[in-house]
């Protein structure tokens, strides 16, 4: 992993979050005892999109290095584990809940959406791998935004071997 600071930035002018502060990765699974919630969470969509309300906008947000099954994809039907995926957020996120959200280098997907890493204030749970840990996400390792991807890999090969979440419930 590449040490980066945790410090807060402006998110560069791409029409999003009215300037309201986000923090670049850092190389710890949980953030130090200090860091400020920055989100609250508005809604879950499914296992790896939550919408949140950041710097007094709603924004939807994909959690950077985790793929969830879909559940609601258009024109796909859902997929093995998904619904416990969407209903494990759920539980792990509840509506306004206060939020620790750092981004990578790519700041929104192709959609359109917000990409980050989601920390839970109240306890510093690094969500995005509790889900992967709890095999309720698989691996989604996307260059340039991969400041976690060795601890989400470790997190994976260890939700596989012990059969844990989807690697129990799904084959292929």
């Amino acid at each position: 992993m590449r040490p980066l600071p945790a410090v807060l930035l402006v998110l560069p002018m791409l029409g999003a979050c009215s300037g309201a502060p986000l923090a670049q990765p850092s190389n710890h699974s949980t953030p130090p005892n200090s860091v400020q919630a920055n989100a609250r969470v508005v809604s879950i969509t499914d296992g790896d999109t939550i919408t949140i309300r950041i710097g007094g906008t709603k924004e939807k947000l994909r959690l950077i290095g985790i793929d969830t099954p879909e559940t609601k994809k258009p024109d796909t039907p859902v997929q093995c584990y998904g619904p416990e995926a969407t209903a494990y957020m759920t539980e792990l996120l509840p509506v306004g809940t206060p939020l620790h959200i750092e981004r990578d280098v790519v700041a929104r997907d192709k959609y359109g959406r917000l990409l980050g890493y989601v920390y839970r204030v109240t306890d510093n749970t690094f969500i995005n791998l509790d889900i992967i840990r709890n095999g309720y996400a698989r691996l989604l390792t996307i260059p340039p935004n991969d400041a976690h991807a060795n601890d989400f890999t470790t997190a994976v090969q260890a939700a596989q071997h012990d059969h844990i979440g989807l690697w129990a419930k799904c084959t292929g």
